[in-house]
């Protein structure tokens, strides 16, 4: 047997990283040629670890990066006065990017494609609004929608 490192993931064989025992024929003539694993060689292996190192240093810096930001939104509202129907319906619609637009005008670095509204606000109401900054970090913000005077 001959141990590898998968470089990408190999169905009923493991996923990119794990090290495996593989027949060495099969290592030679398929998964090294279609550069699907490389030799477990000792510079290999530490080559492998230090790639893995660096990721997972930069995946706790987006991770923190986005849990400053929902520090800075803790308690956030922010008010949209619209023109409005008489029943509280509203003559337009408040979207995720006027609420983004309106989050960025408040110093806080929020794309649209953040702000995890399902569909478009069309009633006068206060709403709690999600916020996909991260897998783990969901923080909320307030939208007050009232009716202009």
């Amino acid at each position: 047997m001959t141990k590898i490192i998968l470089q990408e993931d190999v169905e009923d064989l493991g996923e990119a990283g794990d090290v495996v025992d593989v027949k060495p024929g099969y290592a030679r003539n398929y998964l090294f040629p279609q550069g699907f694993a490389v030799q477990a060689t000792e510079g290999n292996l530490k080559q492998m670890r230090e790639e893995e190192r660096r990721k997972q240093e930069a995946a706790d810096r987006v991770r923190q990066r986005a849990e400053d930001l929902a520090g800075d939104l803790a308690g956030h509202t922010i008010t949209f006065n619209v023109r409005a129907a008489e029943e509280g319906k509203l003559f337009g619609s408040v979207t995720a990017a006027d609420i983004a637009e309106r989050l960025q005008e408040d110093g806080l670095n929020v794309e649209k494609d953040l702000v995890d509204l399902e569909e478009p606000i069309k009633e006068l109401g206060v709403y709690n609004i999600p916020l996909e900054l991260h897998s783990d970090v969901r923080p909320e913000v307030k939208v007050w929608v009232v009716a202009e005077e």
